[in-house]
């Protein structure tokens, strides 16, 4: 296929014209709760036969250059993941992404074989693929919702975990190797993948961390590159044996993130800016794959029926008996059966059995695209409100206390960025009341546009903002102290730092 410099042209023109305008549309999303990506969906659809007719229908490239992008995200979450922050709630996430899938498979497939009248294998297909959510749909929508860390962090968790073993268990299905083997011998090829992955993720993390800790790189802005290869490394060690490339690359990237490294600020920067835009190019690219003259009444109706079933039956089903051992009560588990949000990934996994011309498949895609959209639409924007209603929301933590942080890596420090809003109860707090840990300081406050070095008697007043310099090794405890004063105030100070 030849390809001018004219076509070159016209590629960069439409593409830069279009990741300009996904850049933008973050801010619109980000008001009105709807996850970006899906956004970013419909943007494809409008490019594609029934928009602006660009003709893109190959299945294989969809489904090479999806798993390449799921690859920069996980590591991206990986990455951007401290562990500290997860490890409580990683026995929960974990079981979500094992125990929750398998029983959102089979609640799903016995609804899409019996109520739907798919055959077996699209109906597992159906049960596999919307099984995994989506930590990119998820985040961008919980930003609005300020929640307990042990619920974040699972739904965190769970969104890092489970596509490793669902995009094992859809090529067992494409494939047709299920029905070769028995449900055990299937479950062990499952279990070995994960385990491979997991440990050649580990091994390649550890080995990375010590390498990076010990080259002198002539410029800074190779580690970052160095980094991200490394976990690219682990997803092509962890395919070569036959191991999850997926569970190894968010394991490396895991274990990367939580290195003391060189630049690890501008390295999750930079791989947070990746995994943008490999979002923007995966979902515009799936957009694409859709003909909307092929979306029937039948096909809207099979995909809302499935959707109920999902989100009412196999959803809640799932969280409910993965968190039996977890002390958290109905309410939490409610939220957490609500904040399940697919996005875009069923929609990725479903190239897998378009690339293998399973039969049906093509019906399929059309189903799961449109129930991604239609129920990320109808559950996305009212997770706010649900969490309210369930009362797991803190309305006043962190929405009182506005914090941001920026790393200082040649001090091993970080600069917390505290804006104090109307609903602080930091208002009218000298800086010398906020006893702060040993080694984290006050450095300046703003006040109406004008900086000043405040001194121990200085009040602090709604509005200013407050840069605060602490350790690493104490920043926890100090936001978490922060936090202390802006809900309680003064009466903080009889609170242990």
């Amino acid at each position: 296929m030849s390809f001018d410099v004219h076509q070159l042209d016209q590629f960069v023109l439409v593409g830069s014209a279009v990741t300009l305008f996904a850049i933008l549309a973050v801010r619109v999303s980000s008001r009105t709760g709807l996850p970006t990506l899906l956004v970013y969906l419909l943007m494809g659809v409008a490019l594609g036969e029934a928009g602006l007719g660009i003709g893109f229908e190959d299945a294989e490239l969809a489904h090479a250059l999806g798993f390449a992008a799921l690859a920069l995200i996980l590591a991206e979450g990986g990455l951007a993941t401290h562990w500290h922050e997860v490890r409580r709630s990683m026995r929960l996430g974990a079981s979500l992404a094992t125990v929750g899938v398998g029983v959102t498979v089979a609640v799903v497939a016995v609804a899409g074989h019996y109520l739907l009248g798919l055959e077996w294998q699209l109906a597992v297909l159906l049960g596999a693929v919307t099984a995994p959510t989506d930590a990119a749909a998820v985040f961008s929508v919980l930003r609005l919702v300020p929640l307990p860390r042990r619920l974040t962090s699972a739904l965190e968790a769970e969104s890092g975990l489970n596509d490793a073993p669902t995009v094992v268990l859809v090529g067992l299905i494409s494939s047709g190797a299920v029905n070769e083997h028995s449900w055990w011998v299937v479950a062990g090829i499952i279990a070995y993948e994960l385990v491979a992955g997991a440990l050649i993720g580990l091994g390649v993390g550890f080995g990375g961390a010590w390498l990076m800790r010990r080259a002198a790189l002539p410029a800074s802005g190779l580690y970052p590159l160095a980094v991200i290869t490394l976990t690219f490394l682990a997803y092509g060690a962890g395919a070569a044996v036959h191991g999850s490339g997926f569970a190894a690359v968010y394991v490396a990237a895991l274990v990367l993130g939580n290195a003391e490294l060189p630049h690890g600020g501008a390295t999750r920067s930079f791989a947070e800016g990746v995994a943008w835009l490999a979002q923007i190019g995966l979902f515009v690219m799936l957009g694409l794959l859709l003909s909307p003259e092929r979306i029937t009444w039948s096909v809207v109706g099979l995909a809302l029926l499935a959707g109920l079933i999902l989100t009412l039956v196999a959803r809640p089903l799932s969280v409910f008996l993965s968190a039996i051992l977890e002390r958290l009560d109905w309410r939490e588990k409610t939220f957490l059966s609500w904040a399940g949000l697919r996005g875009a990934v069923p929609v990725v996994l479903m190239t897998i059995p378009l690339a293998e011309g399973v039969p049906g498949s093509e019906r399929l895609f059309d189903i799961v695209f449109v129930m991604v959209v239609v129920y990320t639409l109808l559950t996305a924007p009212s997770l706010p409100l649900v969490a309210r209603l369930l009362g797991v929301a803190r309305p006043s933590d962190p929405r009182a206390l506005e914090l941001e942080a920026a790393p200082l890596e040649r001090l091993a420090a970080d600069l917390l960025q505290i804006n104090i809003t109307p609903r602080s109860r930091m208002h009218g707090v000298e800086v010398g009341e906020l006893r702060l840990p040993p080694g984290a300081s006050v450095s300046l406050v703003v006040r109406d546009g004008n900086a000043l070095v405040p001194e121990r008697r200085t009040v602090l007043r709604s509005g200013d903002d407050v840069l605060v310099v602490t350790p690493r090794a104490v920043r926890e405890r100090t936001e978490r102290r922060l936090r202390q004063v802006s809900r309680h105030g003064r009466l903080a100070q009889w609170l242990e730092s």
